[in-house]
């Protein structure tokens, strides 16, 4: 018995915001510094990004792409045996979100959140299909709610605070579900590593004990040079050690999704893994990055354009901060 993806649906809020109005906010609201003009676009291909309103909250994205998929699956609240809540972003520290996502839909069932960073919906992938194999569960509903929009830094100083809040002018708001049942097909097998020595090196620090109250920590801060030097180190031996245990390669997938965070990383990183180009699923430009909504985002357009359906594989690589790398092989 395998956890079967018994559908996935996705939820991006109608604002969108170009690159270029990024740039312009940043000029306006720093006294001292201009952004070179084209530059967020020239070094992560990104044009627009979706931005959430400012009364709404991560939840809400989250409860947005549960009501479609629970439409489209035709699944009652009733049905739904076990609530994970898998995202970077959260409504606050106390209670899990997950029991906020469960009131807002009407869940009696039990909850729980799992969290990290852009790998969260990959990790709750794994704990759903570990609980339905264990037979523990045979109805999970996964959800994320990403709101990072709302901690990123406007008033730069100078070009030092620019470079260290730059990942964050990649940034977009999206909600995503996935209904995980017990069945034949579905998760084949996961694969998942990490080098935790380098967890500072991008860092929303709020909120926690370290800094609870400091309004100084409530953005996103990266040293985007040492992140891609951690994911070299770290390798892409998880990869290649988990398609060679089911005895798969690329070119067996109909999909291959990746995080992006940028394209020329995307390319990066797919060449260094070597995955072909025309396996990929490239929604960073017109979504920006989505942090853990990322993957199910794209599994989502593959399945609108038709390029994988029932009975195809289909690959999901996840890249996080912490740094964790991850892949998960699913058969639809």
């Amino acid at each position: 018995m395998n956890a079967h993806l018994a559908g996935v649906a996705v939820h991006l809020p109608e604002r969108e915001v170009s690159t270029t109005e990024v740039e312009r906010r940043i000029a306006t609201e720093s006294a001292a510094f201009r952004p070179p003009a084209g530059i967020i676009q020239r070094l992560t291909g990104i044009e627009s990004r979706h931005v959430l309103g400012d009364e709404e909250q991560a939840s809400d994205l989250a409860v947005a792409a549960a009501r479609k998929l629970l439409a489209e699956t035709g699944t009652s609240a009733e049905e739904v045996e076990l609530l994970l809540f898998a995202s970077a972003s959260q409504d606050m520290v106390e209670p899990a979100t997950a029991h906020i996502v469960a009131a807002k839909l009407g869940l009696r069932c039990p909850v729980m959140d799992v969290k990290n960073a852009c790998n969260s919906v990959l990790n709750g992938i794994e704990v759903a299909d570990a609980l339905i194999t264990a037979g523990r569960y045979g109805r999970v509903l996964l959800v994320s709610g990403e709101l990072p929009s709302r901690a990123i830094r406007w008033n730069v100083p100078d070009i030092g605070a620019f470079l260290r809040s730059f990942p964050g002018y990649t940034l977009s708001d999206a909600g995503a579900a996935l209904l995980l049942t017990a069945g034949r097909a579905g998760v084949l097998g996961s694969g998942f590593s990490a080098d935790s020595s380098q967890w500072d090196v991008g860092t929303l620090p709020c909120g926690g004990s370290a800094h609870p109250r400091d309004p100084e920590y409530s953005y996103f801060a990266m040293d985007g040079g040492r992140l891609k030097s951690a994911f070299l180190r770290l390798g892409t031996g998880v990869l290649d050690e988990t398609l060679d245990r089911l005895g798969l390669g690329w070119h067996d997938f109909a999909a291959v999704c990746v995080h992006q965070v940028s394209l020329p990383y995307l390319h990066v990183f797919a060449e260094r893994a070597g995955v072909p180009a025309d396996k990929l699923v490239v929604t960073i430009r017109e979504q920006g990055n989505v942090a853990s909504a990322s993957l199910p985002l794209q599994l989502a357009v593959a399945q609108q354009l038709g390029r994988c359906g029932p009975g195809d594989l289909v690959a999901l690589v996840g890249l996080a901060g912490g740094v964790s790398l991850g892949i998960v092989v699913i058969r639809l």
